[in-house]
């Protein structure tokens, strides 16, 4: 992260609690659903990719500066290039709404900032992105920090070395669901000898895009570079398996 938009330097930041939000715990309220069945935004993925950056990282009324400097921006959109990092856009009458993006490292993703300039367009955003890591294949989407507007819509705090295990799990094949190993500890983590190695198993961006196909072959061309309609996010987020 950087102190503001202007400022030359990065620092990393690991919080002692981490905010994440489970994959099928993700709260669809009945006004969210209603919106995200009624299709108002048009919904796609990796088809704005910078302008997804610049506009998380533009100043607003309740943000005046940003922590997403030049150095960040040109290392996001070098990890866009070699297919590690994705965004999820929402479009309201042609104009981007709002939206977000991460990082991915396996079946993990890392939700780096989201924005909304309309209303619900992040909630919307995020509700497609759980539904498109549910049908990939995805074990854990990290949110960082907790906010009441991730709380609200499912995510949890867990401890720093909790985190850890369960982002080591993910990454050695398993669900996430890892307890804490003998060689962690209460604030630091895991020990290094229980990072995996690479390649990770990754999860699959486009299963979802497949799964609207079938699911709404009518949508075929319109949404060959969105997410299926609207429906179909809210039956994945829906279904209990």
């Amino acid at each position: 992260m950087a102190d503001g938009a202007h400022d030359p330097s990065v620092h990393w930041v690991e919080p002692r609690l981490r905010a994440i939000l489970p994959l099928g715990g993700f709260h669809l309220s009945h006004s969210l659903k209603k919106t995200i069945v009624s299709d108002r935004f048009r919904v796609t993925t990796d088809t704005a990719f910078a302008e997804m950056v610049a506009l998380c990282a533009a100043p607003a009324d309740d943000r005046p500066t940003t922590w997403i400097n030049p150095v960040i921006r040109a290392s996001y959109d070098r990890l866009f290039q070699l297919g590690h990092a994705h965004s999820v856009e929402c479009w309201l009458d042609g104009e981007l709404a709002g939206g977000l993006y991460g990082v991915t490292l396996g079946r993990a993703f890392f939700g780096e900032s989201m924005v909304s300039r309309a209303r619900d367009a992040s909630k919307v955003a995020l509700a497609h992105l759980v539904a498109r890591l549910r049908a990939g294949g995805w074990k854990l989407l990290d949110c960082q920090f907790i906010t009441p507007h991730l709380a609200s819509l499912g995510a949890i705090e867990i401890r720093q070395a909790d985190y850890l295990a369960r982002l080591y799990s993910v990454l050695a094949g398993g669900d996430g669901a890892a307890t804490l190993g003998a060689g962690a500890g209460t604030t630091g983590g895991a020990t290094a000898a229980a990072v995996p190695s690479p390649p990770f198993v990754a999860g699959d961006w486009g299963a979802l895009d497949a799964l609207g196909a079938a699911a709404a072959p009518d949508f075929g061309a319109e949404r060959a570079t969105g997410s299926p309609p609207g429906y179909v996010i809210a039956q994945l987020l829906t279904k209990t398996s």
